[in-house]
């Protein structure tokens, strides 16, 4: 995986006016914590933030106050619902070789059997345990041929040496749906709406 390094900044000022001053400099309030350690309030560069949190799973290592380096993920991040821009970061302080839980995008390739079938992502994203240091970046799984029916559990999906499961190997990642059942149940809701209409 790959691992950003970001300076980030210590803060003593806190609240919306301080988190508002803070964006209008291009930059990003957040909060450090983990190890039982006391929260440590942090203020990072907001573009090369957004750069690095393209990536799932991030490790950052963070060069604060060009003393302290510090890794940490991504926990949580705010973004403003309208324009998107970052307004608050949560990082999770982390040590190598330490293991974590966190879920890792599972994208899917290939061709779907004949027969307009849909293919569901139950799960977006699988949760897995990993050292810090190795979170994979996203699980592939192929899905050439699936017909109507068929799924692809947890436990199908291979994963990397030092990284396992985080939920029932039985859990249900990807099926594959009958569009004909689709087509049908979309007819029984226009049937319903109809005899709504009629009384």
């Amino acid at each position: 995986m790959s691992e950003v390094k970001i300076a980030a900044a210590t803060r003593t000022e806190f609240g919306k006016g301080a988190a508002r001053r803070i964006r209008r400099d291009a930059k990003v309030p957040g909060v450090l914590y983990g190890h039982g350690s006391d929260p440590l309030h942090l203020t990072l560069p907001g573009h090369e933030l957004l750069l690095a949190l393209r990536t799932p799973n991030v490790l950052i290592a963070l060069d604060i106050d060009g003393k302290a380096n510090e890794l940490a993920i991504p926990k949580a991040v705010q973004r403003d619902p309208l324009k998107g821009f970052l307004e608050h970061v949560d990082l999770l302080l982390v040590k190598r070789g330490e293991k974590v839980t966190v879920e890792v995008p599972v994208q899917a390739e290939g061709e779907l059997a004949a027969g307009g079938n849909l293919l569901e992502h139950v799960l977006n994203a699988l949760p897995v345990e990993a050292e810090a240091t190795h979170i994979p970046e996203s699980f592939t799984v192929s899905v050439e041929g699936l017909e109507a029916g068929a799924s692809v559990l947890a436990k199908d999906i291979e994963l990397p040496k030092g990284t396992t499961l985080a939920v029932e190997g039985d859990t249900v990642v990807l099926q594959v749906l009958a569009a004909q059942a689709e087509e049908s149940a979309e007819g029984e809701e226009t049937e319903a709406a109809d005899e709504v209409a009629e009384v």
